[in-house]
């Protein structure tokens, strides 16, 4: 496939493993992907950042399918089609597809794209041969594969490759469910070749691999070990790297991450030089917007502490998180520029920036209470604290309430087994912020009183032994050693917002929590860099767009705002402050960050 010219769509025909290489129509092919996410770019974006990745050399696109993101409820779907629409944008860049439907994908995405309402219920029979578990994963991918099915490569469309799940040797060994999945594709019509992608370890490709089915490897280094490992798994078809991590991520609280570009392009050669196809992992990362981050467990066997993923998927990728080339993208398209069968085509025109920078007062205001109240589900009053999945809440926060029976003297307050954070009251007044490795307030609580914990989940786990984990209080509130029971708990979604905002009545600000509004004027609309400063710990949106989650943590210290979601003139901005609100309560546009 040529790799020059404008963009006129993929060669199509029969696509096939060979003996050594990919073929189509019997011509041996090499894939030369970069991975870039729909569902973390502004769709009016999609086409300049699929022409950055013809710029940089490559042939081919990957993405991973949340399906958390599509399926928000059983049976109600959300934008089901945006997958479709992307995959006809790759085709208009010229460039082949590589569609990983999951059902579970990991991706630094909220529950590794598992949807709460399945890992709920079920636990760890999830990513099994459950019978339930599958009859759940049946029912969706016969609603997400039509649109794949239709734009097969043979068929003229773009998809030349589907995977079978998503790395799943590090997780589980259940052969069952992987020949479930297996056939299930197949027999919903997917034709092209199947794969599974794993690290080149010997237990995780015995424990992700399917029989007859291409078992690809993901690494960052070493890659000529790598694929010796392969090779003794699977000593014929193509050597690939489903993904060559050429960047890392970051977490709230950590440093950001960094990989030389020469560090990286020497990488890419020596996998090049292998004979192997590749997929960069990422060639442009974009954004986890609406809070659909997700987060990590530190340790050896992922079992320690949590580590919550930042809103920026930048990922230090060569196409950088608003869409600009790179140092490592100009080191990349050098060697990529050796295995074209023409010249590479000229870089798009860049997006706009924002022309000048703004500011804005948020000057109205709504307590915490008036929007649980306007926004909120219904409260609960059960003996146990429910959890988020009881309450039936992906992304956002939940008021426990309890009464400590009095009079008594003070004791402790314990809150074993508390994901993720929590901000306490006592009797109306803020006694403290709990978390999972600091449970226990720092001032005794004496009876009678009540006690507030407002929890926000900072992401549920996306790779793993504990993905899926519960979020909330799981085991339950102590006062000294005993349980205090009949607890109200009421769940406040943030997809709540997307209608509602409206509707939320405003008054002066009264407390430092709580929902905080105002209007910035832009003149020059634009790709612009959101910050918060003196602000600690919430969600910001844009005339209703949802960036993502800000936390004073760092480190990151602004919000990517694309340029779609801005307009000339008035531009409502919305935040939703959990532990701190600035003193002056500003916010500031702008088309470079200024860092702490």
């Amino acid at each position: 496939m040529s790799t020059s010219g404008t963009g006129t769509g993929p060669e199509t025909g029969e696509f096939r493993i060979g003996e050594r290489d990919f073929e189509l129509d019997g011509r041996p092919v090499r894939l030369l992907s970069g991975a870039l996410h729909y569902f973390r770019v502004h769709e009016e974006q999609w086409d300049h950042r699929l022409a950055m990745l013809r710029a940089m050399g490559l042939n081919c696109v990957e993405t991973y399918v949340p399906w958390n993101l599509h399926e928000p409820a059983p049976g109600t779907y959300h934008d089901l089609g945006a997958l479709g629409r992307f995959l006809d944008a790759a085709a208009r860049a010229g460039l082949w597809a590589v569609v990983r439907p999951g059902p579970y994908i990991c991706a630094e995405w909220e529950n590794g794209g598992l949807p709460h309402w399945v890992t709920g219920p079920l636990g760890p029979r999830a990513r099994t041969r459950d019978p339930e578990y599958l009859r759940r994963v049946d029912s969706w991918f016969s609603e997400l594969l039509p649109q794949v099915v239709e734009r097969q490569v043979h068929r003229g469309g773009p998809v030349v490759m589907v995977q079978v799940e998503n790395e799943y040797g590090s997780y589980g060994s259940d052969r069952a469910y992987l020949r479930h999945l297996t056939d299930v594709l197949r027999d919903l019509g997917v034709e092209v070749p199947l794969f599974t992608s794993d690290g080149p370890e010997d237990h995780m490709l015995t424990g992700g691999s399917v029989p007859g089915v291409l078992a690809t490897v993901n690494f960052g280094s070493d890659a000529t070990a790598a694929f010796a490992t392969l090779r003794r798994h699977q000593p014929a078809g193509p050597l690939m790297c489903m993904e060559f991590w050429c960047g890392w991520f970051s977490h709230w609280g950590g440093k950001e991450a960094a990989r030389s570009p020469e560090d990286a392009a020497a990488t890419l050669r020596e996998i090049l030089e292998c004979g192997a196809s590749v997929n960069l992992y990422m060639a442009h990362g974009g954004t986890s917007f609406a809070g659909w981050a997700g987060a990590n467990r530190g340790g050896e066997l992922h079992e320690g502490a949590l580590q919550p993923d930042v809103t920026s998927y930048d990922y230090d990728a060569p196409i950088d998180e608003q869409g600009r080339p790179t140092a490592k993208f100009w080191a990349f398209r050098e060697v990529l520029a050796a295995y074209a069968d023409g010249p590479l085509p000229e870089l798009p025109p860049q997006p706009d920036r924002l022309a000048a920078p703004a500011q804005a007062a948020l000057d109205t205001w709504a307590s915490l209470d008036a929007v649980l109240d306007h926004l909120g589900g219904p409260e609960t009053v059960t003996g146990a604290p429910p959890t988020f999945e009881d309450l039936d809440v992906d992304r956002g926060l939940v008021r426990y309430r309890v009464e400590v029976p009095g009079p008594r003297e003070p004791y402790p307050l314990h809150v074993p087994g508390l994901r993720d954070r929590a901000v306490a009251h006592v009797d109306g007044k803020r006694a403290g912020i709990l978390t999972e490795s600091s449970p226990t307030l720092d001032e005794p609580v004496p009876g009678p009183a009540v006690v507030e914990l407002w929890v926000e989940s900072l992401g549920r786990v996306n790779y793993g032994p504990r993905v899926g984990e519960p979020k909330g209080l799981t085991a339950g509130i102590r006062h000294e050693r005993q349980y205090l029971h009949g607890i109200a708990a009421r769940g406040l979604r943030l997809d709540a917002f997307d209608a509602g905002l409206g509707a939320l009545p405003l008054t002066a600000p009264e407390a430092p929590t709580g929902l905080y509004v105002g209007t910035v004027e832009v003149s020059g609309a634009g790709d612009a860099w959101l910050e918060l400063p003196g602000w600690t710990r919430g969600f910001v949106w844009v005339n209703g767009f949802n960036l993502g989650r800000y936390w004073s943590a760092g480190p990151q210290h602004a919000l990517s705002v694309p340029g779609p979601v801005l307009r000339e003139g008035a531009n409502e901005v919305w935040v939703l402050e959990l532990e701190g609100a600035a003193t002056e309560r500003t916010v500031r546009l702008s088309a470079d960050p200024r860092h702490p």
